[in-house]
């Protein structure tokens, strides 16, 4: 996310789309399972043939929908040049480059670049990055074919991967972390968590279904989970560091450090544990 909860920042250095990429490309392989299944659930009348993926990062839900619909070309837009790259690098390598289409694009501009008319637009933890949503809104909606879908996917927040008795000098440290990057985040991504019906329906929608999904993925599946873990706190550290006690903070340093002996990357009670909750609203 979008990671997808993380989705694409409307400005950064390249080294930090490349932070972001690895993120966004583990996000897709550790909730791969997650994202098939909310786009089986979407409530379609039939098989979208054009799709737009707006904020799609490096293509989680991009591939996720080119694999449920076979038939449909998708207009994958972001604001983020080096993702988009590769996002069209794997298309290429998976043969579906020629189903594809990369639009660079801030979707907080005032006009849009042409996406053409979709039968299904698809926003994956990208909407709460918008400095004015109901204006993303209503361009959504104006751009849908009649009688199209939008379905728009945000986590509730950041995932958590450690046991609330973890680390075992410092139990909670995780909470912890996060609670000391909520001021920076109720000021810079105040959509966060926002209950979008209300909005959709404001923005002349109408809300056909809302679902959430909670996700629980044992750790010892897959070692992934691991550099997820670590990517994700490697991330929040930036903005926790300085609210956080200087204990908790060499505790985190501990955690991140992939040679140390209480490294993230040695623990073996891991799992990744979040809320995922989908609006599927109908331009009518």
């Amino acid at each position: 996310m979008t990671q997808a909860h993380q989705h694409t920042p409307h400005h950064g250095a390249d080294h930090q789309d490349s932070a972001q990429a690895e993120i966004l490309d583990l996000d897709a392989e550790v909730l791969a399972e997650h994202i098939a299944s909310i786009t089986a659930w979407l409530p379609l009348k039939t098989a979208p043939r054009q799709i737009v993926d707006l904020g799609c990062g490096t293509g989680a839900g991009t591939f996720a929908l080119l694999d449920r619909f076979p038939e449909a070309r998708i207009t994958a837009v972001d604001t983020s040049a080096s993702h988009l790259k590769d996002l069209r690098e794997k298309a290429c390598a998976r043969g579906v480059g020629e189903r594809v289409r990369t639009v660079q694009a801030d979707l907080d501009d005032s006009v849009w670049p042409d996406l053409g008319t979709p039968d299904l637009v698809w926003a994956s933890a990208s909407m709460h990055h918008m400095a004015r949503p109901d204006l993303a809104l209503r361009g959504v909606h104006d751009m849908l074919a009649p009688g199209g879908l939008f379905a728009v996917v945000e986590l509730d927040g950041f995932p958590r991967f450690l046991p609330a008795d973890a680390p075992e000098d410092r139990p909670g440290l995780e909470e912890r972390c996060h609670a000391a990057t909520e001021s920076f985040h109720a000021e810079h991504v105040p959509h966060r968590g926002a209950d979008w019906g209300p909005m959709l329906s404001a923005a002349g929608f109408l809300v056909e279904d809302e679902r959430t999904v909670v996700v629980n993925i044992e750790g010892d599946r897959s070692e992934a989970i691991g550099r997820y873990a670590r990517g994700s706190l490697q991330r929040i550290r930036g903005t926790a560091a300085e609210t956080l006690g200087a204990e908790d903070l060499a505790a985190l340093d501990e955690l991140l450090d992939i040679d140390g002996p209480r490294s993230i990357l040695r623990r073996e009670d891991l799992a990744v544990r979040t809320e995922r909750t989908v609006w599927a609203a109908r331009r009518a």
